[in-house]
């Protein structure tokens, strides 16, 4: 009996350490906001027993709020999170500026005011700016208090600068749930994430983030690419692909045009 037990102590041993191993931790905010394969996820409960609906089921509910899409014309409206960052933000810019192309940049407040003139910058050379929340956090985990503290906070911080309120908002992570949502819709906001995910926070070089794009798109894409991101994070093959995803997408006949032109929404909340 002793020596079955020293035999199968390794084997315990080994069980138990790869059990306490830690879960890989989330990326230092750079957003990880998931495609729309999200939304195909089953319905989870809430602690009071009600049922929670899913990204796309909100989707679907809320259709007159929450957008993932234009319609089908042979338009593509590129949009820009987690700006503004002075490593990426102005790289991104000078490619736009060049090749004459209007795109739609989501805004952190605390950024905002950290580097204002490249928000005034992006206005200056006629881009929308949507909110992105104060400081990037996970919306569905907040109280509503924090929830509307976050937006309403960044609306003013925004407002400052370029002198409107952004009617558009991208909740980090592409998460938000159907209090918050309701909250959206009555305030007179509307929620747009994406289609297209070029998956840039990853670091990805360009060929892998210009095919991303290219290989998804469709009309009515709205494609999510970063212009700012964490700590060591690196968007180099965003800001090498931006040029030859717009020769392409210009090629295949494609508009470029902001959110507001696409979903004709005001940019500014009224």
């Amino acid at each position: 009996m002793r020596l079955r037990l020293i035999m199968l102590m390794p084997m315990f041993i080994t069980v138990m350490c790869l059990g306490a191993l830690p879960l890989s931790p989330a990326h230092a905010y750079v957003s990880t906001e998931g495609t729309e394969e999200q939304s195909h996820t089953p319905a989870s409960t809430s602690d009071t027993g009600e049922e929670q609906l899913t990204l796309g089921q909100l989707r679907q509910k809320y259709a007159d709020t929450f957008k993932t899409n234009g319609p089908s014309t042979k338009q593509v409206a590129l949009t820009f999170d987690d700006v503004p960052d002075p490593r990426f933000t102005g790289q991104v810019l000078d490619v736009l500026k060049k090749y004459k192309v209007r795109a739609t940049f989501f805004v952190v407040g605390s950024r905002a005011e950290k580097h204002p003139d490249l928000v005034k910058r992006m206005v200056k050379e006629g881009h929308v700016i949507g909110n992105h929340s104060y400081n990037h956090p996970e919306f569905s985990k907040l109280s509503m208090t924090a929830f509307r503290r976050q937006i309403l906070r960044t609306g003013d911080i925004i407002q400052r600068l370029t002198g409107y309120t952004p009617k558009m908002i991208r909740p980090p992570y592409g998460d938000i749930n159907e209090e918050q949502l309701r909250w959206a819709r009555k305030q007179r906001y509307s929620i747009v994430n994406w289609n297209v995910d070029s998956l840039d926070w990853k670091g990805l070089p360009k060929e892998k983030v210009k095919h991303n794009i290219l290989a998804a798109v469709k009309p009515g894409s709205i494609v999510l690419q970063h212009a700012g991101g964490g700590t060591g994070s690196n968007l180099k093959g965003t800001v090498e692909a931006l040029p030859e995803v717009i020769e392409e997408l210009r090629n295949q006949g494609y508009d470029l045009v902001t959110l507001d032109e696409m979903l004709k929404l005001s940019k500014e909340k009224q």
